[in-house]
Order: structure tokens, then C-alpha cells, then sequence
């Protein structure tokens, strides 16, 4: 082989080697410039509850889907400066729907886990609670009692990873959403139901037999509620994150929380956290 054949060779492969490089280049620029695709729409999808109350429900009155994550959804679509669709969700279903593409963003009160961020990036926590279970009026009140117990718990949550890892022996039955917990827990077919603590607090407000029912104190597990985002999506992590720490800053946030939280409120809690930046 001549020497010019060779330089001719050497200089295909490293064409063709750019070409590579300049497509995975492209491919990534294309994958992390979600934000900038959301602007040229002039919408952002984003995953909710609308069973989950008072995160996301539909409203009676009105049909809309009303909630905690609802309005913060609506503040960060307000602070891009597009228009808000929402994508109803249930627990199982809110990663697909990031990872296909049908949203954007998940509010869609997702506890941020290990495992979770291995697959989605998360946002700094807007919401912290925990993992409780509610039980029938005259059942015994330590959650202990329960190790043995058939409980339910919501597909998809950390209350059900919770569970097997606490109470090994239980038999964790699992359900779509937790108005179907609830109806097996009437219906006696579980001893007891586990989801997050404010959950459960809206859930027992709303319910017209709650003098059945009540809430253990103990804790099974500590959650904090971040916003998802598909991996890699910087650009957009951070204007969730700036616009998360800003509402804290001008007092929106604690102003949503005191909507569905406040003293006024079915269920009402005490504020006990701070949006922060990480």
C-alpha cells in the first residue's frame, strides 16, 4: 500500500470517526435542551395526581384537576412562560410518562430515592413528609402490632418498598391508587393502609364514614417530594430549581402550602420544612 493510500485511509476513518463524534455531539445537545424545546411549544407537560388529594384531585365542581402540586406546577409553567397541560398519573405510571416523552416534568408528590435517581434527576425538595398508616377506629395503635398484617399500600411508592423492608412478614396487598386502599380496608380485606401522612390526612377528611378510622402517630418512613426531570436535562433542572427556591423567597410557597395544609384546611398541618437550594 502506498503511502498516499494510507493517509487516504487514515483520513476516511477519521472522517468518518467526526462524523461519530459530531452525531453523538448532536444527540446530546438534541437530549439536553429540553427547556428550549418546552419555549418553542409554548407549553410544559407535566405528570399529576388526580386522585391523590390533596396533591391532585379532580375538583367536583369544577372538573379540573386541583391540588399542592397543581399550583406548583402552574408557578413553574408561569415562570418559563408557557402554557401548563397537565398528564393525569398514578404512582406507577409517573417515570414512563418522563422517560416517553408525554411529560416534561413530574409533580406528582415523587419521593426521591436512590433507586429513583438512578433513572430521573430530581429537584431540590418542595415538600417533606412521612409514611403513616391508617387503620381501623379500634385497632391496636403501635405499628409494631402490624408486622404480621395484611397491609395495602399504593403501587409504585416508596410506602410499599417501605413496608417489605420494616415488616419483612407482613403481606403487603398492593392497589392503582388509594381510594382502592381504602375501599379493601372497609371491605376488611387489609388491616391497615400505608401512604404519606398528608395523604392519608386528606383522604380521612373526605371520607363520610372517618369516625371508622384513624391515623397511627408513628412514622414508617421520613420522604422528601422533589420535582422529576429526565436525566440529563440540566438546562431545565435548574430553572425548576431557581424558580422552587424564588416562590420560597417571595413567600408563594408557604402561601400554597397554607391552601391545602393551612388551619383552614380538612386536614391541616404545620409547616415544617423550607424550600431550599442544594
Amino acid at each position: 500500500m502506498t503511502m498516499a493510500a494510507k493517509t487516504k485511509g487514515f483520513n476516511k476513518r477519521t472522517w468518518v470517526l467526526g462524523l461519530l463524534a459530531a452525531g453523538s455531539l448532536l444527540s446530546a445537545q438534541v437530549q439536553a435542551d429540553q427547556l428550549a424545546d418546552i419555549k418553542a411549544a409554548g407549553v410544559v407537560k407535566v405528570a399529576t395526581f388526580d386522585a391523590n388529594p390533596p396533591f391532585g384531585s379532580i375538583d367536583a365542581k369544577t372538573h379540573d384537576i386541583v391540588g399542592y402540586d397543581v399550583d406548583f406546577a402552574k408557578a413553574l409553567a408561569k415562570s418559563l412562560g408557557v402554557k401548563l397541560e397537565l398528564v393525569a398519573t398514578n404512582p406507577a405510571n409517573r417515570i414512563p410518562l418522563l422517560q416517553s416523552g408525554k411529560a416534561d416534568l413530574i409533580v406528582a408528590d415523587i419521593t426521591i430515592t436512590p433507586e429513583r435517581a438512578q433513572v430521573i434527576d430530581f429537584s431540590t425538595p418542595y415538600f417533606v413528609t412521612g409514611q403513616q398508616f391508617l387503620v381501623p377506629a379500634k385497632s391496636p395503635d403501635k405499628l409494631d402490632e402490624y408486622s404480621r398484617a395484611r397491609i395495602g399500600a399504593v403501587k409504585g411508592t416508596t410506602g410499599e418498598q417501605a413496608l417489605h423492608q420494616r415488616f419483612p412478614q407482613s403481606r403487603v396487598l398492593s392497589y392503582d391508587d388509594i381510594p382502592l386502599a381504602l375501599t379493601a380496608l372497609r371491605n376488611g380485606n387489609v388491616q391497615a393502609i400505608t401512604q404519606d401522612s398528608t395523604i392519608l390526612a386528606g383522604l380521612l377528611a373526605q371520607a363520610p364514614d372517618k369516625a371508622n378510622f384513624k391515623i397511627l402517630p408513628d412514622l414508617l418512613s421520613k420522604e422528601e417530594i422533589g420535582v422529576g426531570v429526565k436525566k440529563g436535562e440540566t438546562a431545565l433542572l435548574k430553572a425548576v430549581n431557581d424558580e422552587l427556591v424564588n416562590l420560597e423567597k417571595n413567600g408563594q410557597a408557604a402561601k400554597i402550602y397554607d391552601v391545602w395544609f393551612g388551619p383552614n384546611t380538612p386536614a391541616p398541618q404545620p409547616r415544617a420544612f423550607k424550600i431550599e437550594a442544594q
